[in-house]
């Protein structure tokens, strides 16, 4: 991460298709979910207290979440509640559990079911890609169009 980080500074890249204050982060997802999932029955870290910013500073070096909104903390101005509002929302979330099954959820529906992301996957034998065959994508079609009528 401390690489990748590095080149996203180093070379000022922009992040793709990011979804400004709508996402968790402008280029990366999935250390959020692995963070939250080693914090699942943590004895004192909750779910709210990653908005603390010394919290974060505490606890960055050996959690990925905490490592992740530590790098939003540097690199974001202004209130973490406006910068970084979907963060924000899920420190109301009452366990780590339902936080990893949400952000689980939300990866799905952001990253593995857009056509324009996943089109960059390798596929193979490990991880196969079915296509549906061409009447079941009509008839997909035509049901969007009918309920559209």
């Amino acid at each position: 991460m401390k690489l990748v980080r590095q080149l996203q500074r180093t070379y000022r890249m922009e992040p793709a298709g990011s979804h400004g204050v709508h996402s968790l982060d402008d280029y990366q997802f999935v250390p959020f979910i692995w963070g939250s999932a080693q914090l699942i029955d943590h004895p004192r870290l909750s779910p709210e207290s990653f908005v603390n910013e010394q919290t974060v500073d505490q606890h960055k070096g050996e959690n990925l979440f905490f490592d992740c909104v530590q790098y939003i903390n540097e690199t974001k101005t202004g209130p973490f509640a406006e910068h970084s509002n979907q963060l924000w929302n899920i420190s109301a979330v009452p366990s780590w559990t339902k936080v990893n099954s949400g952000l689980f959820k939300m990866y799905e529906a952001e990253v593995l079911k857009k056509f324009p992301v996943i089109q960059h996957f390798l596929f193979g034998s490990l991880l196969p890609f079915n296509p549906l065959p061409s009447s079941h994508a009509a008839a997909d079609v035509n049901a969007t169009i009918a309920s559209i009528n």
